[in-house]
């Protein structure tokens, strides 16, 4: 297992860089795994998008674009907005669940 420094943190992550111990998860290395992937400053909506994805993946709910564009959190067009260039990876990344398996 690897790990990474980020923000004055060190985590065990995949050979994605995507974390494999939640536990090791917070929302000040939320804030630094954002601006290391060029979010910038987490927002209101950002945060709601996150609790999303972390209730849906401990409840065993497999994520997609489209079921987060259809969650009432945010629509796709926001989705996007908030998370560039590959929305779903970015937001997954930044919540500390694994890579959803829809993303290649």
């Amino acid at each position: 297992m690897a790990t990474k420094e980020i923000g004055g943190f060190t985590i065990d992550v995949d050979e994605s860089g995507y974390m494999t111990d939640f536990d090791q998860w917070s929302k000040d290395l939320a804030i630094a795994l954002a601006k290391e992937n060029g979010i910038g400053e987490l927002t209101q909506k950002h945060w709601e998008v996150i609790e999303y994805i972390q209730k849906s993946v401990k409840e065993g709910i497999s994520l997609s674009i489209r079921k987060v564009g259809k969650s009432g959190v945010v629509d796709i067009k926001t989705f996007y907005e908030l998370f560039p260039d590959g929305p779903l990876k970015k937001a997954t990344l930044i919540s500390g669940v694994q890579k959803p398996s829809g993303c290649v």
